[in-house]
């Protein structure tokens, strides 16, 4: 066999010689300072093995760093890395777990060394890793290593997880508990952490929200309670400004309902764009969670506020495909919109300076790559006839009928259920008289009991599955109002109307209360076409169809009708621009925004439309027009109006002559051509 001191060659002493040191924490650097002290001892064995003091290197950047390979070890790191250029000639550890306590770490790092001729020294021996069995028993102390890990580990946290059955598991409690003499978990005695507790979900339970609770503690110039922990301020209380991410803690805290729980977040791996694991932790839900004890602790809410305040977070959310929640815009029906041609939740876009005019619009067009949007229709009319149907539906007499027809199926239900516990009563009597059957029958008479055992447990099976059957049937049974709750519906319906009118109830109000009776509105809209279809769907997934016209276009609202035009046309062969607008407005006739008919309005639509004025249908011929109808030249024009053959008049000086004809001047003016021979 190969000696020790033989495996060290001339090759190995030219190069580095690295001496590895590592402690798992900082308890450990500070409390074991042997262990730490004889790892830098090993300097003084690679002296002894032949290399010079120069040529030693420590490595001692991972004290206090875990060689689970859940942490990055920059030393380890580096010392890969000077193995890979072949700098190093050995590594110097105390034993086999300080290089590593993960497999994959080790074996990637002895591969390098048997590629590279780097031997391994520990407390046992020299390893050259280009020797099967060398590797072989590298290989066996790395998987006892990392054994002897997961061993502890489990150990320790069985031990963990066995008290915490229990609930008697201690770990930091969140602000507003301490624990007393006892051990137990009590409410903080100091009252203004008490009241400072109270006040968030005081807050949350008028705003609906985590931004709300801020805000809230802002405006009224609140402070919140921190406990520190570790160091010289351990246990003491830090007052100071309440942000989001605190409330979200004290929100999702189900110790705040007075439960125990254990085991609500779990450590994952994932791996960053650099190939690295990168360690995260992430919430589980209820179902998995390890321990769940309820009432274990007084608490400052009930567990059914603290399932009310989670799903009210969890519908405030708006990266989901969902209503949202009610927000201070003016559009009513914002987060309840669904496109009526891709299904999916329409946004509100406001316009205008000021956002005083939202839309509601839907942008899946835009998601798959087109250049329009699926459907955009103005928000104000859509949310005026919903509000008008919501205000119909809950009208005292249509409640009142709507309550009868409740009364009426309900009595349809009682007639089903009375179905039920008769099948009920049947399956319990099969079952009890196959166990008296099988009571009766003689011990000695094996073959017949058993016959009837099988026959009991039949029966006894198929009671069973009719119970769970009727159960699941109570469940999807209607809720049954009393005459109390009859009472309060008709009272909150006679004063719905006035709160719904009042000024000083805000759009957000309004929202909130479409939502408690309204699931979602599904628009079917087309572009050319002003009637738009609404699926209106109640919380009680009844749906009905509503029919709304579109606002027309703003430059389509201010435009008169054709048949105004022509009106107008005929009015001008007859009436000037007073006249026709006096004549509209004595009719009864306004202008599309509601306005009165003035000069200029007329004086607009005749020019839009090319309509001649009642001065240009009556006015006289210029010159140039007398010129061309008779082929002459304009100074022959000129002629006849100085010589007085043509009367003329102007309407201002330096306008254009007026010149009027009739048939029997045109005749006399073609004579006179044709005997003077003026032609042009």
């Amino acid at each position: 066999m190969t000696t020790t001191s033989s495996k060290v060659h001339p090759e190995h002493l030219n190069r580095l010689a690295i001496v590895y040191i590592r402690q798992s924490s900082l308890a450990q650097v500070r409390f074991h300072r042997e262990s730490t002290e004889r790892q830098y001892a090993l300097q003084e064995k690679a002296l002894g093995l032949g290399w010079a003091p120069e040529q030693i290197q420590v490595i001692d950047e991972d004290l206090g760093i875990s060689g689970s390979g859940r942490s990055q070890r920059l030393g380890f790191q580096n010392l890969v890395a000077q193995v890979s250029l072949g700098e190093v000639g050995a590594i110097f550890g105390l034993e086999i777990s300080r290089l590593a306590r993960s497999s994959a770490d080790l074996l990637r790092l002895l591969e390098l060394c048997g590629l590279f001729n780097t031997i391994v020294v520990d407390e046992d021996g020299i390893y050259d890793l280009r020797d099967f069995n060398d590797r072989l028993i590298l290989g066996f102390k790395g998987t006892m290593s990392e054994a002897e890990l997961h061993f502890l580990r489990a150990r320790l946290i069985g031990g963990k997880k066995n008290k915490a059955q229990k609930g008697e598991l201690r770990f930091p409690l969140p602000v507003g508990f301490v624990y007393d003499a006892n051990a137990q978990t009590v409410l903080d005695p100091d009252e203004e952490v008490q009241t400072a507790i109270h006040n968030v979900f005081r807050a949350f339970r008028t705003t609906g929200s985590a931004y709300g609770v801020v805000r809230f503690f802002a405006q009224n110039g609140l402070r919140f309670p921190k406990r520190a922990y570790g160091g010289a301020w351990a246990g003491q209380l830090v007052w100071g400004t309440l942000n989001h991410s605190r409330v979200l803690g004290v929100l999702y805290n189900p110790a705040y309902a007075g439960a125990y729980v254990f085991g609500r977040y779990r450590d994952q791996k994932r791996v960053n764009p650099q190939g690295l694991f990168i360690h995260h932790t992430v919430l589980l839900p209820r179902e998995e969670w390890e321990v769940f004890i309820p009432d274990h602790h007084p608490g400052y809410i009930t567990w059914e506020e603290y399932e009310r305040n989670l799903k009210q977070l969890h519908s405030n959310r708006t990266n989901l495909e969902k209503s949202g929640p009610a927000r201070e815009g003016t559009a009513l029906l914002q987060g309840l919109v669904i496109c009526g041609k891709c299904g999916r939740r329409m946004s509100v876009r406001y316009t205008n300076n000021g956002g005083i005019s939202p839309h509601y619009e839907c942008k899946g067009r835009w998601e798959h790559g087109r250049r329009a949007t699926c459907t955009s229709v103005p928000a104000l009319k859509i949310d005026q006839a919903i509000s008008e149907r919501l205000l119909q539906a809950i009208r005292p007499a249509e409640l009142e009928l709507a309550l009868q027809v409740m009364d009426k199926l309900l009595h349809e239900e009682d007639e089903a259920d009375k179905g039920w516990k008769l099948s009920l009563e049947r399956a319990q009597y099969k079952a009890d008289r196959a166990e008296r059957q099988y009571q009766q029958v003689e011990p000695e008479n094996r073959l017949v009991a058993r016959s009837l055992e099988a026959r009991w447990n039949e029966k006894l099976t198929q009671m069973a599955q009719l119970q769970e059957q009727y159960t699941q049937y109570v469940a999807r049974r209607s809720w049954r109002p009393t005459e109390h709750d009859k009472m309060e519906i008709l009272s909150l319906a006679k004063e719905l109307p006035r709160i719904w009118s009042k000024p000083s109830t805000t759009p957000k109000d309004r929202k909130r209360i479409l939502r408690l009776l309204i699931e979602d509105v599904t628009i079917f809209a087309e572009p050319r076409n002003p009637d738009v279809r609404l699926g209106l769907r109640w919380r009680n997934q009844h749906c009905e169809e509503l029919w709304v016209r579109k606002p027309l276009p703003a430059d389509m609202a201010t435009k008169h009708s054709p048949e105004t035009a022509e009106l107008i046309r005929r009015l001008a062969e007859t009436m000037t621009d007073q006249q026709i607008a006096t004549h509209l407005n004595e009719s009864g006739m306004r202008t599309p925004d509601g306005r009165l008919f003035t000069v200029d309005s007329i004086q607009w639509i005749r020019h839009v439309y090319r309509i001649r004025g009642y001065a240009s249908l009556h006015r006289g011929l210029t010159v140039k027009e007398v010129a061309e109808r008779f082929h002459v030249s304009p100074g022959v024009v000129y002629y006849w109006l100085n010589r007085g053959i043509l009367t003329a008049e102007k309407v201002a000086p330096g306008w254009p002559w007026d010149i009027h004809l009739d048939e029997q001047k045109e005749l006399e003016l073609r004579e006179r051509i044709q005997k003077s021979g003026h032609l042009n």
